[in-house]
């Protein structure tokens, strides 16, 4: 069996132009490319990734991460990291099972289930950082939002953040100032599509917030590793950063 980088990308919860990423590091290659272009994944790529995931989800680095794939240095530090991830998504499971027990329990009982707790545990792994930064009431929106979509839906959506992920990177590459015109409605672009998540402060259209939260996401894209390798490298993340920052700043 084998899955195409839109379907990948898709089940494992990240966009294709990490995968792209991945391979452009030396990291995960596709097993073959088709003569239309199209890249595919078969089981043993499928499970290199999950050893990858897995590494990132306790906050390895690329670089750690490719050395470990490279010549597994320690296998038994390598074992008790992938038991402790796993440990982790135990717990992620007993909550889904708890709020999945909630919803039969209700039913059964001629009760209607609350949506907080039939949501609980379902696609939450950022729900601290999500929490931390925007409030619970962010998380569980976009939450609800999200798994509302049929899995059509979810994929036209990842393809329209990576569309818009792809005109960053061009107009970095084409040397143009973040607070050029193209820039700037790349900027404008990015905050309407920030529009669309409910939950958000601009979703919600609180000024104040949006404003804080444009200039926070443009500092995360630089200073955190997960974001940086989107937009290409360190330069296209700053490129970004600059440009969300003067939008903000002048047209927000």
């Amino acid at each position: 069996m084998e899955w195409t980088i839109q379907e990948l990308a898709t089940r494992a919860g990240i966009t294709s132009r990490t995968l792209r990423h991945y391979d452009r590091v030396g990291l995960l290659a596709p097993s073959r490319v088709g003569a239309n272009g199209y890249r595919y994944y078969d089981a043993t790529a499928v499970a290199r990734l999950q050893r990858i995931l897995l590494m990132r989800r306790l906050g390895m680095g690329l670089p750690a991460i490719a050395k470990v794939l490279a010549d597994d240095v320690d296998a038994y530090d390598g074992l008790r990291v992938h038991i402790a991830a796993l440990e982790e998504e135990r717990d992620r499971i007993d909550r889904q099972i708890r709020s999945v027990r909630h919803t039969l329990e209700a039913l059964q009982a001629g009760a209607e289930p609350r949506m907080d707790v039939m949501l609980a545990g379902f696609n939450d792994h950022y729900k601290d950082e999500v929490i931390s930064r925007w409030g619970e009431r962010a998380f569980q929106v976009s939450n609800d939002w999200w798994h509302g979509k049929t899995l059509d839906q979810q994929l036209a959506w990842k393809q329209d953040t990576e569309d818009l992920v792809a005109a960053w990177v061009a107009a970095a590459r084409a040397g143009i100032s973040p607070a050029s015109a193209r820039a700037q409605a790349l900027a404008a672009r990015h905050i309407r599509w920030l529009t669309q998540i409910p939950g958000t402060p601009t979703a919600d259209g609180d000024r104040e917030l949006s404003i804080a939260m444009v200039q926070g996401l443009g500092d995360m894209y630089v200073d955190d590793p997960r974001f940086t390798g989107m937009y290409d490298d360190a330069a296209g993340a700053t490129f970004v950063r600059d440009a969300l920052h003067t939008y903000a700043r002048t047209q927000m």
